[in-house]
């Protein structure tokens, strides 16, 4: 386990490497300190992935990101009082501090409520015909594809399970006996496993609406061709923090413009931009929604989760996005697939089937 000192950055710390400080840290936080170790600021998933949406390079120093203004505890707190401030500020990990504001330990929710396993749902959209990998998908649902010898949709499955999440729901359509006879009940991989029917496309929402029961918590809806190594329990907690009734991941995509860009003015030439690169954030088909989100959706239709956003935002339910910074694929199309089967060992390096032998 990693000592409180693991997580002590400096004020000159650059963000990529307070990163990499927080990515292997259990405590998931980084203490900005000064040389006496008292708390100038934290540094969290969270405020890296603001920064990205601000615009700021990972190059920069971690005082860009910084909370400056951090929640703490006091040394002589005990855990109830601890609990309680987490809960009602919402945060998974607190600094406790001396009355010099010298950092002596960090308090992690999860050693306080020593917890492995979270209930809130996780929907996984399978039910799409994959029309654009045709004709790999003339006879196979697009999610059971293999990609690094098992389905795509067991290693969304193993990833989810891998963060302590276990209320799987899978949305079938074509080829829907194919996935419920491989996947069962999910007493295989230690979770419980049950089916959303589609009657006919229902889009990557409208399978909502057709739950017999309503989640009573956050949870996860995911498209279910998608690999990634997206930190669920950080998207989670973000979602959460921010109060937030619908949360959509994000992806940088970068556009190329293979051309000299001319601006004018009336008939004068200003500028000559040459090949420019424009960036945008595009949907990564993986949200994190409140259940009376799912009263927007309307029944038995077919309907799309920017649909749902878009209502969201007219409704102003704090819609939020998350923008994704670790691998992200969407197996579309061929040249996706292609490229998910060469890079897969060595982004899901050594991972391992339910009985535990390496899939290697």
């Amino acid at each position: 386990m990693n000592s409180t000192g693991d997580s002590f950055i400096s004020p000159s710390t650059l963000i990529i490497d307070a990163l990499k400080k927080i990515d292997s840290s259990e405590t998931q936080i980084a203490l900005v300190v000064d040389e006496n170790k008292r708390l100038i600021g934290t540094v969290t998933d969270g405020d890296v992935r603001r920064g990205i949406l601000r615009g700021i390079p990972l190059s920069a120093p971690v005082t860009e990101i910084m909370n400056a203004d951090p929640i703490t505890v006091n040394i002589n707190d005990d855990k109830e009082k601890i609990l309680s401030i987490m809960k009602l500020t919402s945060r998974r990990q607190i600094p406790v501090v001396d009355l010099n504001r010298v950092v002596v330990r960090i308090e992690s929710l999860k050693d306080i409520v020593q917890t492995d396993r979270f209930d809130n749902w996780v929907i996984l959209m399978a039910g799409g015909l994959g029309k654009r990998l045709f004709p790999l998908t003339t006879e196979c649902p697009k999610p059971m594809l293999e990609v690094g010898s098992k389905p795509i949709l067991e290693t969304i499955l193993e990833n989810f399970i891998s963060y302590g999440f276990w209320r799987i729901f899978i949305s079938v359509n074509h080829k829907a006996e194919k996935l419920i006879d491989y996947f069962g009940d999910g007493s295989k991989w230690g979770v419980e496993i049950h089916y959303i029917r589609e009657r006919a496309a229902m889009g990557t929402a409208g399978a909502l609406s057709l739950l017999n029961q309503r989640p009573d918590k956050s949870f996860f809806v995911m498209n279910g061709d998608i690999l990634t190594k997206i930190n669920f329990q950080q998207l989670l907690n973000f979602h959460q923090e921010h109060r937030s009734n619908a949360t959509m991941c994000v992806r940088e995509y970068d556009f190329h413009i293979p051309y000299g860009v001319v601006k004018a003015d009336n008939y004068a030439l200003t500028a000559i931009d040459e090949k420019p690169i424009q960036s945008f954030f595009i949907n990564a088909g993986i949200y994190v929604l409140e259940p009376q989100v799912i009263d927007l959706i309307p029944k038995n239709a077919s309907f799309d989760m920017p649909n749902l956003f878009k209502m969201a935002l007219d409704l102003r339910l704090n819609p939020l996005v998350f923008p994704i910074r670790e691998y992200w694929l969407d197996v579309g199309q061929m040249s996706d697939f292609e490229r998910a089967k060469k890079e897969y060992e060595q982004i899901f390096p050594g991972r391992q089937d339910p009985a535990g032998e390496d899939s290697e």
